[in-house]
């Protein structure tokens, strides 16, 4: 991985920043920390009083877990979220002093893994609730863990039942709860009745645990809901410029950019089809462009084109262009029949992500989310880490 200290915001600049070793390449992603650190100290400004941690699971939403939360860690973040243990292993490395759960939990055994780098687990089942209480007896320590509350996902977390018999036995605990936590189902749905109930029924079980801190928003709640930031939230699509709110303005920043090598320029007639199953024929005489991604590269394989439905586009000598026929595994077709004639050469840039096209744009056309495009982005393109 490559690190360079200043953004490069147009196409012609980006493909600057290939080295000479890297004629093989096939794309360039950028990764924009210092947007992510900007978005992180806009969201931490809105969640005031409460503290914002920052969810770093899934290698960062894709970016890198080590290079962003290294660059969160500098800014100020005392608190990440991560899923697995292996990744909060990788994220001691770069924040030593950090509070770190472990969202999916605690496995079966795992126990003196958690203790040997200070992780909490956030403990969704009595039964996880039980081996880490042990495990904090034979240790003779208040080992720190979550406690994760079902409101209404039906996903991880004891019910509410259980909470008020957790909380009615909390002196007895060899353990320490550090926080206790539940998840938003639908904050991303403007006026949406179950988020305000939700909020309700986790203020008064949060309630029943005085003196230990209460977790809800994710970045669609800390953004829309204030009622639901309590103590302590948990950005993290909008961390990475992706769209929390299904409808309104997004106040985030784009971090990752992406620009893709054209390795062919061809014509093609009126009536002849482009790509796999023949999906797409050509309407006029046409120029396009063969570009070098595809869905082994974390392009959704539906977002391609055909007669009856529109794909996604790509940013070609500044304009956009559409993509037409399937994303195959390793290359899209670009329609740049309507750009000058000579204004492009093999081995110029295509930007599939930047000038304009977000995550969520990526991700539309075959109707998926900013979060699975950004968490699917492949390991075949050369990465740069700018500003931070």
């Amino acid at each position: 991985m490559s690190h360079k200290t200043a953004a490069r915001a147009k196409p012609e600049a980006a493909e600057a920043a290939f080295g000479p070793g890297d004629a093989e390449a096939g794309g360039l992603l950028t990764i924009d920390l210092g947007a992510l650190v900007a978005n992180y100290r806009d969201l931490a400004a809105r969640a005031k009083p409460a503290e914002c941690a920052a969810v770093v699971k899934a290698d960062a939403y894709g970016i890198g877990l080590e290079p962003a939360a290294a660059a969160l860690a500098k800014a100020g973040c005392k608190t990440f979220f991560v899923a697995l243990l292996d990744e909060a292993l990788k994220l001691r490395t770069v924040a030593p002093d950090a509070a770190i759960y472990v969202l999916n939990g605690l496995n079966r055994g795992t126990a003196d893994a958690f203790r040997d780098i200070d992780a909490r687990p956030v403990l969704g089942s009595t039964a996880e609730i039980e081996e880490w209480d042990a495990a904090a007896r034979a240790a003779k320590e208040p080992l720190a863990a979550a406690i994760h509350i079902d409101t209404g996902m039906s996903r991880h977390g004891i019910t509410a039942d259980e909470a008020v018999v957790l909380a009615g036995r909390l002196k007895g605990l060899a353990c320490k709860p550090s926080l206790v936590m539940s998840h938003l189902a639908r904050a991303d749905e403007a006026d949406q009745p179950m988020t305000a109930r939700q909020i309700s029924d986790f203020k008064a079980l949060a309630a029943k645990f005085p003196g230990i801190a209460a977790s809800l928003a994710n970045s669609a709640g800390l953004l829309a809901h204030p009622d639901s930031r309590f103590d302590l939230v948990r950005p993290g699509i909008s961390l990475y410029g992706g769209r929390a709110l299904i409808s309104g303005d997004d106040p985030m920043r784009p971090v990752v950019r992406l620009d893709v090598k054209i390795i062919q320029l061809r014509k093609a007639k009126a009536g002849e089809t482009v790509g796999y199953g023949g999906e797409f024929k050509l309407a006029r005489d046409s120029r396009l462009a063969v570009i070098s991604a595809g869905y082994a590269d974390g392009i959704p394989r539906a977002s391609g084109a055909s007669n009856e439905r529109r794909g996604i586009e790509a940013v070609v000598a500044g304009r956009r262009c559409p993509a037409v026929g399937r994303v195959s595994m390793d290359l899209i077709v670009i329609d740049v029949t309507d750009l000058p004639e000579g204004a492009l050469k093999r081995g110029d840039l295509a930007t599939l992500l930047g000038d304009g096209i977000s995550v969520d744009d990526l991700a539309a056309p075959s109707a998926t989310v900013g979060y699975e495009v950004l968490t699917r982005l492949g390991s075949r393109y050369r990465r740069t880490y700018i500003g931070g």
